[in-house]
C-alpha cells in the first residue's frame, strides 16, 4: 500500500485530535532520528503506524494479538498497552509492512523492552514528547532529548512508572526492564 493511502486509512480510524498527535510523533521522530543516528524514513513510517490500532474495539485488538501469538502476556495487563502489538501485527498483515525494525518500533512504543534498538528508542521517545503532550515532567524530557536519547527515554519511563504507581495500577514488566536497561548501559543517574 502506498504511503498516502496508508495515512488516509489510519487517519480515518481515529479522532482528529489523535491524528494531530500522530503528526507530532511523525515530525518528532524524524528530528530525533536525524539527531541520534536512526533512519529517518523508518522513523517516519513507524510513527505513521504507531497508533493505528489505538481506537479499535478491545476484542479486535485481542483477536489480532492472539492470532499473531507473540505478545500474549500483554493481555494480562492494562488494555492501554494492547494497541502496540495489535498495531504491529496489523501493519504487517493489513498494510504489508515487512521491515522488522519498523514493526518492532511500533510494537514497543508503549512499553519499551530491554535492548531497544535506536529506532525503538526514537519512536518511543517521540510518542512521549511530541509537541502536543502535556504532563508533569515533559519539559525535562524534551530538554534531555536535545543531547541524550537514553536519559530522555529513561525519564519518560520514570514518568510512566510514577503515574502507574500513583494510580495503584500494575506495571508491565517490560517497562521496568526497558528503564533498567537504559540505566545499566548508560549509567544514567
Amino acid at each position: 500500500m502506498d504511503k498516502e493511502r496508508m495515512i488516509e486509512t489510519i487517519r480515518s480510524g481515529m479522532p482528529e485530535r489523535r491524528w494531530r498527535h500522530v503528526q507530532g510523533v511523525i515530525e518528532t521522530s524524524i528530528v530525533l532520528a536525524e539527531r541520534f543516528g536512526a533512519d529517518p524514513a523508518k522513523a517516519e513510517l513507524a510513527a505513521i503506524l504507531h497508533d493505528l490500532a489505538k481506537y479499535w474495539p478491545v476484542d479486535r485488538m485481542e483477536a489480532y494479538i492472539r492470532e499473531e501469538g507473540v505478545d500474549l502476556d500483554v493481555l494480562d495487563y492494562d488494555k492501554e498497552l494492547w494497541h502496540a502489538p495489535a498495531g504491529a501485527y496489523a501493519a504487517a498483515k493489513d498494510f504489508g509492512v515487512a521491515d522488522a525494525e519498523v514493526l518492532d518500533a511500533v510494537r514497543w512504543h508503549t512499553s519499551g523492552r530491554e535492548s531497544m534498538t535506536r529506532l525503538d528508542r526514537v519512536v518511543c521517545l517521540a510518542d512521549y514528547m511530541e509537541p502536543s503532550r502535556e504532563f508533569p515532567g515533559v519539559e525535562r524530557i524534551r530538554e534531555l532529548a536535545e543531547s541524550d536519547l537514553d536519559a530522555a527515554l529513561a525519564a519518560g519511563f520514570d514518568s510512566t512508572i510514577r503515574f502507574l504507581l500513583d494510580k495503584g495500577k500494575r506495571i508491565y514488566p517490560l517497562t521496568v526492564t526497558a528503564r533498567n536497561g537504559l540505566i545499566r548501559t548508560n549509567t544514567i543517574t
